[in-house]
């Protein structure tokens, strides 16, 4: 029986998965940011990731038995040229530690590869990785849209299609969070603010192309609120302006890509109201709540595919 684990160190959550007869287990852990603050330092976020791994591989080795066939880990946020971050270090080294104490193979991935995995694993779509397909990646480091290609040697290969080109769509969301004084991360608490609102808004995204502006948005949340109007008002109108400028990314890369299907995930897509209207308009997969934000079970999944030759 294979076991493959699958460690993920990200900017916002410590991450371990076990991935057995079709089956992911995780644990995870988000960094401590202090109240007010939205996010970390990576000097920071390694600290606590050295911290933290070895609580979350305890937890989660105590779930299961039987000895792990495969490790691999995030080493990267991104597939691109260049993709860098401190924070990937942590989880890497102890994969390839574990690996070579195992005397198993290590298998390295990015991040958004994992994001990618976990989304389609948790639908139930892991048979999309045999053809091309569109997938969206919205987090709060990231906001753009790639088309994911079959790769025998890599499992899949990405091309960034579109992107925001300013404020990414997680930023958007801890930033207005921040000015209603709701905790970081604030998506949650976002959502169930913006759910007490049953407000109307005539929303028209900021495009170039396939590629959307978000930095409006938090101007815009900023002058209601200074204006007076309710809070829940500006947490709904920040989040249905995130839909909108989704939406446009989606409409252009359906005219150009005609026929892929549509990919959601990243910690943002974990939102009811988001996920509500582009599934209901495009047919959209999304991954559950729980494989949406950072997590290692796409590494896992990924992992297993890699050792298996499972393509």
């Amino acid at each position: 029986m294979h076991k493959a684990l699958g460690i993920d160190t990200s900017n916002y959550t410590t991450s371990a998965a076990l991935y057995t007869d079709g089956t992911v287990r995780q644990q995870k852990m988000l960094l401590p940011v202090r109240k007010g603050e939205l996010g970390l330092r990576q000097s920071d976020a390694v600290f606590h990731h050295v911290q933290q791994l070895p609580q979350v591989l305890e937890r989660l080795f105590q779930e299961t038995s039987g000895a792990v066939t495969a490790v691999g880990a995030s080493a990267r946020p991104r597939d691109q040229e260049g993709s860098y971050m401190p924070c990937f270090t942590v989880g890497t080294g102890t994969a390839k530690a574990m690996a070579m104490a195992l005397s198993v193979p290590f298998f390295s991935f990015s991040h958004q590869a994992g994001h990618i995995a976990a989304a389609l694993y948790s639908a139930g779509k892991l048979s999309f990785l045999k053809k091309p397909f569109l997938a969206f990646h919205v987090s709060g480091g990231t906001t753009e849209a790639v088309r994911v290609v079959p790769d025998r040697e890599h499992l899949f290969q990405t091309e960034i299609v579109a992107r925001s080109l300013d404020l990414k769509g997680g930023q958007a969301v801890d930033r207005v969070g921040g000015m209603l004084g709701l905790p970081f991360p604030a998506g949650k608490y976002l959502e169930e603010l913006a759910m007490q609102s049953d407000a109307l808004f005539s929303i028209r995204p900021s495009m170039k192309g396939a590629d959307c502006s978000l930095s409006g948005v938090e101007n815009q949340c900023r002058k209601m609120l200074e204006e007076g109007c309710p809070r829940e008002d500006v947490a709904r109108y920040c989040l249905l302006s995130i839909l909108a400028a989704l939406d446009g990314m989606a409409a252009a890369l359906q005219k150009e890509y005609r026929g892929l299907p549509m990919l959601f995930a990243g910690g943002v897509m974990s939102n009811g109201i988001i996920r509500s209207a582009l599934t209901e308009k495009y047919g959209a997969v999304f991954a559950e709540p729980a494989f949406s934000s950072d997590n290692a079970a796409g590494i896992a999944v990924l992992t297993e595919m890699k050792y298996s030759g499972a393509y």
